[in-house]
């Protein structure tokens, strides 16, 4: 059998652990773990890389169609692209939102366009298309649901109860949900002081989001739906989730890993400013606590760019969000130097993880007959993270200047580089496909 791609000797993150060895690919997939003699179009030389499984950043805001001043699909899949990451999970709240089959298939049509790696959307939860939903979890390209508790960027929410259940009771697959308290957030909307970022955890405390999450897994139970509790921000949640793993899994980012108040907001103002709030460090060393005790189900950058125009408004007319999905691998692989966590949790957290808990078919593993998705890693590479670097359209990144241990240096999607070296190659994106849905049962 002719090979399209061998990737030659390098120490390969397979399910049960690192082993040196080849990996051949035909056709967009993997063939043959071992020794390969085949004959091959391409080869690599990985003797001195990591060969993880092609990592996946599950939460994104692209802001295509609407917002394309900040972020479009091209822009944002470069940085992916360059940051390692073979796959993202893009988030609805666009202009106009995604929550119709329209809107889905449109957001497709422009992923096909415009990607630089795979890709896959979610639908937006309404006061008025839960008995849609359903549906629409299952059509192609669609990543699940998503919930927002909380008012955030955007106009997508659903803050009672009864509307909450109703979602949760149309349809099957795993409900990716903002947790935080509406009320609380109205209630408490004048801590909010102008000019004072700091005061963004103050308004948007720990108990606003603890009181969603609490709320969230009662209706889970309630209806037996599973959720995924979306950056997670406070020591309290962390701990009930950790007794919740029946119904509720849940994300972290790495901002609320390797960002603190109030220095992040000392230092940074309101490019720390984010929905829910980086918090102080109690938060922060619960949330590496959960990591490292296995609690903890992914990593998603919650990549959310604004301007540097936008972010210079005075706080809080100032938006919340940070750009992040291409500094998570390289931010994650540090922390992996600095002994935080172990290479294969880094894994299990950025392959394994998201294809675990939303049913991805065919990526988030090296085994034999999955998609030929490899983000390939020198661990020993230092390199400095840099604005300059950043391909997102904000052209800015709260870890500016920070010295990392640890970098991808190639990023292929189904056997096709996306990246080399630091430089972009063009591939034919695709839908990333999940079990139980149409365009899995027509393959």
């Amino acid at each position: 059998m002719s090979l399209d791609l061998v990737l030659r000797g390098g120490m390969v993150a397979l399910p049960w652990g690192l082993e040196r060895t080849d990996v051949g690919v035909s056709d967009g997939r993997i063939v043959s773990i071992g020794t390969v003699t085949e004959p091959a179009a391409r080869e690599v030389d990985c003797r001195h890389l990591h060969v993880l499984p092609g990592l996946i950043d599950t939460q994104v805001h692209f802001r295509e169609p609407g917002l394309e001043h900040k972020e479009d699909l091209a822009t944002g899949t470069a940085g992916a692209a360059l940051g390692g990451v073979t796959a993202i999970f893009e988030m609805p709240n666009t202009n106009p939102n995604t929550d119709t089959a329209e809107r889905l298939a449109d957001k497709v049509r422009r992923g096909r366009e415009k990607a630089h790696v795979d890709f896959a959307f979610f639908v937006g939860a309404t006061t008025g298309n839960a008995d849609t939903l359903g549906r629409l979890e299952r059509l192609p390209g669609c990543a699940g649901v998503k919930i927002f508790m909380g008012s955030s960027t955007g106009t997508l929410l659903v803050a009672e109860d009864d509307a909450i259940e109703a979602v949760l009771r149309n349809g099957h697959r795993r409900v990716a949900v903002h947790c935080e308290d509406e009320k609380r957030l109205i209630e408490r909307r004048s801590l909010a002081a102008v000019g004072e970022p700091k005061t963004h955890p103050v308004w948007r405390d720990d108990v606003t989001a603890i009181r969603a999450t609490e709320r969230l897994l009662a209706l889970a139970h309630r209806t037996g739906r599973p959720v995924h509790v979306l950056h997670v921000t406070t020591e309290e949640e962390a701990a009930r989730l950790a007794t919740e793993k029946r119904v509720a899994t849940m994300e972290v980012t790495p901002q609320h890993l390797l960002l603190s108040g109030p220095e992040c907001y000392e230092r940074l103002g309101t490019r720390a400013q984010m929905n829910p709030p980086i918090r102080e460090k109690r938060h922060t060393d619960a949330l590496w606590r959960a990591v490292r005790a296995g609690v903890v189900d992914v990593i998603g950058s919650d990549h959310a760019p604004h301007t540097n125009e936008e972010k210079d408004r005075v706080y809080p007319a100032s938006p919340s969000g940070l750009p992040g999905v291409q500094t998570t691998v390289p931010l994650m692989l540090d922390a992996v130097h600095r002994g935080l966590m172990p290479l294969m949790r880094l894994v299990d957290l950025l392959a394994h993880g998201p294809q675990r808990i939303y049913g991805l078919s065919r990526k988030g593993r090296i085994a034999t007959g999955w998609d030929a998705d490899f983000t390939l890693v020198d661990l020993a590479a230092e390199r400095t993270i840099e604005a300059s670097w950043i391909a997102s359209r904000c052209g800015w990144t709260p870890f500016d200047g920070t010295r990392v241990t640890g970098w991808p240096v190639r990023t292929i999607v189904r056997g096709q580089d996306a990246m080399i070296d630091g430089a972009l190659q063009k591939i034919a994106a695709e839908p990333v496909r999940f079990y139980g849905t149409r365009d899995e049962e027509a393959a």
